[in-house]
């Protein structure tokens, strides 16, 4: 709750007018108290879960025949009853755990010192707090990720979340409730190490959830704007983690991929896409000699 009563009051405070934003903020938080705004995470999860993914099952289903081409795994598709149980587990892990988590876990926000006043910060502060927290999830994350594929990490916990062998957006979170405790330390220690505004941290956690969800898609659009990150892995990067399984020991960065080309856990995903170049280009060669090429062998070249 601000300790302001009129926008006049926050405007001497801080020795200025308020811009559009910080008069917008004052009028709906002025009054609310900062437990209640904490927890507008909740709902910001339950919305990207719920939400976010529709697109993904809206081409799943349609299985359009100019989509199919940027389908990962093309051998591999889902009905909408795997798709809606998918979806009904983690419901239930979100209100059994995510929801809870998020009400007990205030006292944390106030220690780091997460605040929820004013001034706001500038559009620079939080573009660079959160490529900050990106940085610092994705290498903890690595690091905690390897441990899940570990036999007794693998075999307890970390399974549940390869049931899927073939990504798709639902199953982003879907996973054992210790993963979901275990991994929610890699995300708070970037608003822990440099803690900023709530609207950063409300952003951070929306930006971090979408991305999973993008890397679970399934499909790998050109048009992605992700393609234009340094050292983002996307989905096809994280689709050959799921595809080999278990015995994965690839690919096991979030959201980058230096951590795996650092510590040569790339080698399996960057050997079989040499391959797969060296076989489009003998199938190209081959088309153009037969004048044409072969398009189901295309599509089986993307999953085999």
């Amino acid at each position: 709750m601000l300790p302001f009563a009129t926008i006049d009051e926050a405007s001497a405070f801080l020795g200025r007018n308020l811009t559009f934003a910080e008069t917008l903020w004052f009028n709906y938080s002025a009054r609310k108290s900062d437990y209640f705004l904490y927890c507008h995470n909740i709902l910001f999860l339950f919305i990207i879960f719920s939400v976010v993914p529709l697109p993904l099952l809206f081409v799943e289903m349609m299985r359009f025949a100019a989509l199919e081409s940027y389908k990962i795994q093309p051998k591999v598709h889902f009905s909408l009853s795997d798709m809606f149980r998918c979806y009904k587990d983690v419901m239930r892990m979100f209100f059994l755990v995510v929801g809870p988590l998020q009400l007990v876990s205030y006292p944390s926000i106030k220690m780091i010192g997460i605040r929820m006043g004013l001034p706001l910060p500038s559009v620079w502060e939080i573009v660079a707090q959160l490529v900050v927290y990106f940085i610092i999830e994705d290498y903890t994350n690595y690091w905690v990720h390897r441990f899940l594929h570990g036999k007794w990490g693998y075999e307890k916990i970390h399974c549940v979340h390869h049931e899927y062998t073939a990504p798709i957006g639902f199953a982003a979170p879907y996973a054992h409730w210790a993963e979901v405790l275990i991994l929610g330390i890699p995300s708070f220690l970037g608003p822990a190490i440099v803690p900023g505004h709530m609207i950063t941290f409300w952003l951070w956690i929306a930006l971090r959830q979408i991305e999973a969800i993008e890397t679970h898609s399934g499909y790998d659009f050109p048009w992605t704007p992700t393609k234009y990150i340094p050292f983002y892995g996307g989905a096809d990067y994280h689709d050959y983690h799921h595809y080999v399984g278990g015995q994965s020991q690839s690919n096991f960065a979030s959201v980058f991929t230096y951590c795996d080309y650092i510590y040569g856990t790339d080698k399996g995903y960057r050997y079989q896409k040499k391959i797969l170049r060296k076989l489009k280009e003998e199938m190209k060669n081959g088309g153009m000699q037969n004048g044409g090429s072969n398009p189901i062998l295309s599509q089986d070249l993307k999953s085999d």
